[in-house]
């Protein structure tokens, strides 16, 4: 089974988003952005390339799954 670990909140701050800012960007709730950050959602491959552009950060960094 694949764990999965997303660095979401980390850029996010980066980017000096707040969650509702960054949901607003990329077209989500507020609760998918709080959800992301706490790994409990895998986001479609669409979503994952609008944050990452929102970011401005590479979706590997932002978002990672180990089947280890």
């Amino acid at each position: 089974m694949e764990n999965f670990k997303c660095n979401l909140k980390k850029y996010r701050q980066l980017a000096e988003l707040t969650q509702e800012e960054l949901a607003a960007k990329v077209g989500v709730r507020r609760e998918t952005i709080l959800r992301l950050e706490s790994a409990k959602y895998n986001p479609s491959l669409k979503l994952a390339i609008d944050i990452s552009r929102a970011v401005h950060a590479p979706i590997e960094e932002l978002f990672i799954f180990d089947d280890n």
